[in-house]
């Protein structure tokens, strides 16, 4: 009965493009206590919120309400994701590796810069008084233009007790080589690694994630802290690496875990890199192919279901025909038909106010895409919010944009160039979920992007992982409050609730009014 339930939610969920109350779009949904919902008073994540400067922020009296439940529920991850994925909670991971593994890492990354090789590692995990042992596990590096060399420079193996350590993103892989329930936590598989690259703030990609969250956007990944120690064996100590971020992969386990919301999680998962406009027009020059572990940057690589490759191309190529083609009453009925057009709006309208520059609409780059029916024409089309370190005034000239923080919401992009979002918001009713999201968000009495909650929930953050920031790289050793060294606008602050540079200030004051 229970998957039966979801899957009408589901269907409800996909055919539903008007606003109103939670109530009339899932009919016998009856808000829990603490939902933020009919009980805006209920402190349901046991956040405390210290007044504010008295600008109309409503101080303490009003508790954050904790994430929204326009969508349904989600109780699946209670357990396992959220255990794993707490933002209450810095866990320690700690790699064991032999001085053999560790030296063919570093020589795979001097052949390939982009490499994917796994290598052998033994795990621990930490967390909430339990310890985890993972026995042979996997452990690469990860990135793009991020990814680095974890020690010395290239051609150098491991100098034992003298190594130059370096921060560089990591994947761990749990199940890589033993395929068993004991080498999973809590039902997760991977663990992606992050360092906080271009963010002293030790915050943006963690804050945008946690909002998407508390936003209802159920399609976005989960993520918290850890602190990181790598002991090569024979070192006399571990390193230590310091505060990372810690990442839910996006891959088949990743569609498994939210199969009754998307209604099948058999089919095709696509991970979409710059140049990816999902305009037909482009398609012939797109370099797209199935994941085949390589390291190759494919412009569209399919993650699963890549045996029926052939087909799942042929399916992306229809729907960015018809993405691209359709016009007038046509287009607004058909992407009603293969696409949960508020889901989509509303993540997007986060997207938008975390000053997401480096995204489809603007830059063609970092998304998924999830079709859920391998079927041409027959299948609801899922966007997957990816990547979001380059936010919350980390700004450049890129596209059409030189200001994220003052980018009209409306023309976040060019449309002419990349078609989906611009394209829905040229009508009424679609561009009215849009700008009413836009609008939630930045509600001082839902607490979700006004700028004093958010000072607020970052400085909570930063006081539980302020003693941990310095490392044995000796690189990002102190908590900073400035964008990337390399942005455009250098003036942008996050803590600062008087700056007139205040991000969240400036952001708020970009949006279109209802």
């Amino acid at each position: 009965m229970k998957k039966i339930f979801h899957l009408l939610l589901l269907l409800v969920v996909g055919l539903s493009i008007t606003t109103g109350c939670v109530e009339d779009r899932y009919p016998g949904y009856v808000p829990k206590p603490g939902t933020g919902q009919n009980d805006k008073d209920e402190n349901g994540d046991n956040e405390e919120t210290p007044g504010g400067d008295n600008e109309n922020d409503g101080g303490s009296e009003t508790p954050e309400p904790p994430f929204n439940s326009d969508y349904p529920d989600t109780s699946w991850a209670e357990g396992e994701l959220d255990w794993v994925f707490d933002m209450n909670e810095v866990p320690e991971i700690h790699v064991e590796i032999s001085e053999e593994q560790w030296n063919e890492l570093l020589k795979a990354y001097d052949q390939n810069s982009e490499t994917n090789k796994y290598v052998h590692c033994d795990v621990e995990f930490d967390s909430k008084g339990e310890h985890h042992t993972f026995a042979d596990a996997g452990l690469r590096l990860r990135g793009n233009t991020s990814r680095r060399r974890p020690e010395g420079n290239g051609g150098e193996m491991h100098k034992r007790n003298n190594a130059d350590w370096h921060h560089c993103h990591f994947m761990l892989n749990l199940r890589k080589y033993q395929k068993d329930d004991a080498h999973e936590l809590k039902n997760v598989r991977k663990l992606h690694l992050k360092w906080h690259k271009d963010d002293r703030a030790y915050c943006r990609e963690l804050y945008c994630y946690d909002l998407f969250r508390r936003f209802g956007i159920w399609t976005t990944v989960y993520s918290s802290y850890c602190r990181l120690w790598i002991h090569v064996e024979g070192d006399s100590k571990p390193a230590y690496y310091g505060v990372y971020e810690m990442i839910e992969a996006i891959d088949d386990h990743y569609v498994k875990k939210r199969k009754e919301l998307f209604g099948d999680h058999k089919h095709n998962l696509w991970k979409c890199r710059y140049g990816a406009t999902l305009n037909y027009n482009d398609f012939g020059g797109a370099w797209i192919h199935y994941d085949d572990d390589s390291g190759n940057n494919y412009t569209y690589e399919l993650k699963s279901n890549t045996e029926n490759f052939e087909a799942a191309k042929a399916q992306l190529k229809a729907f960015t025909k018809n993405l691209t083609q359709l016009s007038g009453a046509e287009f607004h009925d058909w992407i009603a038909k293969v696409c949960d057009v508020r889901l989509l709006l509303r993540t997007y309208a986060v997207n938008v106010v975390v000053g997401m520059w480096d995204d489809y609409w603007n830059n063609c780059n970092n998304y998924y895409i999830y079709f859920n029916s391998s079927d041409s024409e027959d299948y609801k089309f899922f966007f997957i919010p990816f990547d979001y370190d380059n936010t919350l005034g980390t700004s450049s000239h890129c596209g059409v944009q030189s200001d994220s923080g003052r980018q009209d919401p409306l023309n976040w992009g060019d449309t002419g160039k990349n078609p989906l979002i611009g394209k829905i918001l040229k009508y009424d009713d679609y561009r009215k979920i849009y700008i009413e999201a836009l609008n939630e968000l930045c509600d001082p009495t839902m607490k979700l992007f006004h700028y004093q909650a958010s000072i607020d929930r970052i400085n909570g953050w930063h006081n539980m992982i302020r003693d941990y920031v310095v490392n044995d790289t000796e690189e990002d050793c102190e908590i900073k409050d400035r964008p990337a060294r390399w942005g455009n606008i250098y003036d942008y602050r996050l803590l600062d609730a008087n700056s007139s540079m205040n991000f969240f200030k400036v952001k708020a004051e970009s949006i279109p009014n209802n």
